[in-house]
């Protein structure tokens, strides 16, 4: 690895700068007066991966935001790594909890504090920065081509048809992606499998117009409490999701398997202290690690309705809306848990309310093998790196568009990710340590040449 710490070492500082150029663009996909912004970021990919020493890089259309690719072909007969990542980020919602500027990213305490400073600015820049070192040190052993999508954060809607439509060029062996995250800075993993998803916005509609409170709160039923109500029912004392049908292809994990997984560092205690709370809930029979990992969950991401500023108002609203989510496990179809949950909530409304469920968007889950050679490849580069070897663990999140490359492209994503916890990506303050980002960039050439030497 000498050569690889010493690149790293002599422009870490310029890795850096390069980071932050990208991260000041306020690429926010979920919001239509920054698609601008998308724009700029992949031209801004586009540059860093012919500067890196791609052959060629191209930004390309979708009916949505763009997707830069690039790739270096050094030998068609040499097998082919393609990279996937994402230049889009959450928003920055809400802006007063943020200690410093979003998109001003600063470093503190040893960590990058700014939007998309782990997802997936950072993460995704490690791959550029890390193909750089091999171009330049002339220790690239495969061929590469590079995926930058901008709408991952929005469900990918647009991507899938992109991939079908480009099914040639995207040839590869595998798909690399940094997206996700390790058990602990000193505990590294590879993330075996990512839960499916399943996202609506729900609409509650009661009286033609706001009432005072006074004059019809009791006779006129309140839009919000209705939501909240039928929210409650969703979820049993045992905390099991109550849609009918929701469970039936539900994939069971054997025990054999649930032992391995259960192998995995876990400190209950350690892990409420760090989100700050005394206690954790969900279904019964099962562990907290079980519940992010092999289990489906239900949850409300957001809920609005009525007066909400400063000071009283006496109102009985009109309308109450709320965004709901469903993470799904394999063999979970989310197209068809969409109308479910859509048939199910529409009918337990009280006849006092309307009631509209629109489905926004979604993905299904998504299993690694721990036997293709790119896993045994990516294990080996960690170990390396991190002096131990990785624990395969499987994640709450989703990253929907990874089953549809294995769908539309016939390739598995082997997710090789550098996040922690404590990097509250989506929320406020969200940050990076300097230490994994530079870890990163030297663990991922050690990926290239196993996987290269493998395959031979």
């Amino acid at each position: 690895m000498e050569y690889i710490n010493k690149y790293v070492e002599e422009n870490k500082d310029r890795f850096l700068e390069e980071l932050f150029g990208l991260i000041r663009i306020p690429s926010i996909s979920s919001i239509a007066d920054h698609k601008p912004d998308m724009y700029k970021a992949a031209e801004y990919w586009k540059k860093t991966l012919l500067e890196a020493g791609a052959d060629k890089a191209t930004i390309y259309e979708t009916a949505g935001n763009p997707v830069t690719y690039g790739e270096k072909i050094i030998d068609p007969l040499l097998p082919t790594v393609l990279v996937y990542g994402h230049m889009d980020v959450m928003p920055v919602d809400p802006i007063d909890l943020w200690d410093t500027p979003p998109f001003e990213p600063q470093v503190r305490d040893g960590k990058i504090y700014a939007r998309g400073a782990d997802d997936d600015k950072g993460q995704g820049m490690m791959h550029a920065k890390a193909f750089e070192l091999m171009v330049k040190t002339n220790t690239l052993p495969c061929n590469v081509k590079f995926m930058i999508e901008g709408e991952e954060e929005v469900g990918s809607p647009n991507l899938g048809l992109w991939c079908e439509q480009n099914k040639e060029m995207l040839k590869a062996d595998i798909i690399l992606v940094s997206d996700t995250s390790m058990l602990a800075a000193d505990i590294p993993s590879i993330t075996t499998g990512l839960r499916g998803l399943a996202y609506w916005q729900v609409e509650v509609t009661g009286p033609n117009r706001d009432l005072h409170s006074g004059l019809f709160g009791g006779a006129v039923a309140n839009p919000i409490n209705v939501l909240c109500s039928m929210i409650d029912q969703m979820v049993d004392e045992n905390g099991k999701i109550t849609i009918p049908g929701f469970y039936d292809t539900v994939q069971e994990v054997s025990a054999e398997e649930r032992a391995l997984l259960a192998k995995a560092p876990f400190n209950e205690e350690a892990y409420k202290k760090a989100i700050g709370v005394e206690e954790l809930k969900g279904e019964k029979g099962f562990t907290p690690s079980e519940h992010t990992g092999i289990r489906p969950s239900f949850d409300v991401c957001g809920i609005w309705g009525g007066y909400t500023g400063e000071g009283a108002k006496t109102v009985l609203p009109s309308k109450a809306f709320a965004k709901i989510s469903s993470r799904l496990v394999p063999d979970q179809d989310h197209e068809k848990i969409a109308v479910l949950f859509k048939e199910h909530f529409e009918s337990i409304a009280p006849k006092s309310v309307k009631v509209e469920v629109t489905s926004l968007h979604g993905g299904p889950a998504y299993v690694c093998p721990i036997d293709i050679t790119a896993y045994q490849a990516a294990e080996k580069a960690y170990t390396d790196t991190f002096g131990k070897r990785p624990v395969p663990v499987r994640s709450g999140g989703s990253i929907p568009i990874i089953s549809s490359f294995e769908k539309i492209l016939g390739i598995k994503s082997v997710l090789m990710g550098f996040g922690l916890e404590a990097d509250a990506i989506h929320s406020p303050n969200e940050n990076y340590p300097l230490e994994q980002f530079y870890k990163g960039i030297k663990t991922i050439p050690l990926f290239y040449k196993y996987f290269a030497e493998m395959c031979k």
